[in-house]
């Protein structure tokens, strides 16, 4: 028997804090006019993506108190703009990243809800944490969360917000003007809840929405994060630039959620990828090539080459060779938390692979640090592109992709013309939406009321 043919998801990723974006290109707009979202959230609906994805940094990315000199400096908070876009809009669902270490449960909880019913259903929430201490200096707590708390918290977290948003059930609104009566019950939206994080007793004043819940969004590589997505989400953002390390991931997590009785449809895993176009191959590469020139500058490369090597590396010529000192051990490191830490726990092992790497390919500072740091590309002619999209979910590397383009807010509009038809010739695209919801889009099905397997994995 032959394996079923799959449906691509698709969605567009408009960037945060971060260098992906080409600010300086010419074609750029702006990161903050509300223009700039209503453009791209138009063209992913006219595509008929399946959402719109917001990342989201709580503080300028810096180092040694430097601001990285590539890299976009804030946008306006994530809520807003997402209930913004939802009244411009009809069926794109709006994703976005909110963090579970620096909020509160009854406050994200009132917020999705509120998203939820103002988008008629189509509100998702990417949970992240966060344990790098300049961040947390922007917030009471201050300092460094561990590693070891930071999933603790964020498993607390969600279990907290799904009995808020479970503490309506949907029928309790009654509006009988006749009779006066309003409510069928005057303990819609109680809840009482406990647990080392948390100590919240009270009454949810958000009914019920749409989706009973929104999406649930996690990326994390780990371990921990592996798990968290397994036992709690209904999709996983994932970081793999090959189709066998997509498959290894692919198959890891899927299998585990037989353990919080899940089947393998109740989550999808959509790794965040680039893309460029050309009329031939090679012009796609060639574009490539300068593009990835424009997103990793010398001073940009020397301030991610001492995340490993944790020394103060400023005198070092990018386009020279890699430093021969070896990088200093220690907890204190000058991007304490920050992601490149958790990436690469032996630092020297590391240093050695990068150096064997620089040595056998020639590559100076700045060319290395654009070797390791380049994300799973698509490059190629648009049916070249379609092609590749497609084999990589077909032979189980992932469910779809979120697509990242290096220029806001016009970067997805080639994209829309020329890839997408292609898909949908070959039957592994929607040409228009079935369903209203974002559950819809992404098969998800209707979320069940008080799902036990997120508090039990608290």
């Amino acid at each position: 028997m032959s394996k079923p043919v799959k449906q691509i998801h698709l969605a567009a990723h408009f960037p945060g804090v971060n260098n992906t974006t080409v600010w300086s290109d010419p074609a750029a707009g702006s990161q903050i006019d509300f223009s700039s979202f209503v453009h791209l959230a138009r063209t992913a609906e006219r595509a008929k993506f399946d959402f719109l994805f917001l990342a989201e940094g709580l503080r300028l990315r810096e180092q040694s108190g430097e601001i990285y000199d590539l890299d976009v400096v804030g946008r306006p908070d994530t809520f807003t703009v997402l209930t913004a876009l939802a009244a411009v809009t009809d069926r794109l669902g709006l994703a976005g990243t909110i963090n579970s270490t620096f909020n509160e449960p009854y406050e994200v909880a009132r917020q999705f809800a509120s998203l939820d019913h103002l988008s008629a259903g189509r509100a998702a929430w990417n949970v992240v944490t966060s344990w790098d201490e300049f961040t947390g200096q922007n917030f009471r707590r201050g300092g460094f969360l561990a590693e070891r708390d930071r999933y603790e918290r964020a498993k607390q977290f969600l279990a907290a917000t799904w009995e808020l948003f479970d503490s309506w059930q949907g029928d309790e609104i009654v509006a009988d003007k006749e009779s006066g009566i309003f409510l069928s019950k005057p303990t819609a939206g109680q809840f009482d809840h406990h647990v080392s994080q948390f100590d919240i007793t009270g009454q949810f004043n958000v009914p019920r929405s749409p989706q009973g819940r929104p999406v649930i969004f996690q990326a994390g590589d780990s371990e921990e994060g592996r798990e968290f997505a397994a036992s709690a989400a209904d999709a996983i953002f994932s970081r793999h630039g090959t189709l066998e390390a997509g498959q290894a991931f692919y198959a890891d997590v899927k299998r585990r959620l037989a353990r919080y009785g899940r089947s393998p449809d109740e989550l999808k895993i959509l790794p965040a990828v680039t893309f460029v176009l050309g009329d031939t191959d090679a012009e796609a590469q060639e574009k490539a090539d300068l593009i990835c020139h424009q997103q990793v500058s010398g001073r940009s490369a020397i301030k991610l080459l001492e995340q490993l090597w944790n020394r103060d590396l400023s005198a070092y010529d990018p386009d020279g060779p890699l430093p021969a000192v070896d990088p200093l051990l220690g907890e204190h490191t000058v991007a304490r938390g920050r992601a490149s830490v958790r990436l690469h726990r032996d630092p020297l092992a590391v240093a050695a692979q990068w150096r064997a790497l620089a040595e056998a390919k020639h590559l100076s500072i700045r060319e290395l640090v654009i070797e390791v740091t380049g994300r799973q590309s698509f490059i190629g002619t648009p049916a070249h592109v379609a092609a590749a999209l497609n084999e990589f979910v077909q032979s189980d590397g992932s469910d779809g992709f979120i697509l990242a383009p290096h220029l806001t807010p016009g970067g997805l509009d080639e994209f829309a013309d020329t890839v997408v038809p292609l898909l949908q010739e070959r039957g592994v695209f929607r040409t228009e939406y079935e369903g209203d919801t974002l559950r819809d889009h992404l098969g998800l099905g209707e979320a069940r009321p008080a799902r036990t397997h997120a508090a039990e994995a608290s």
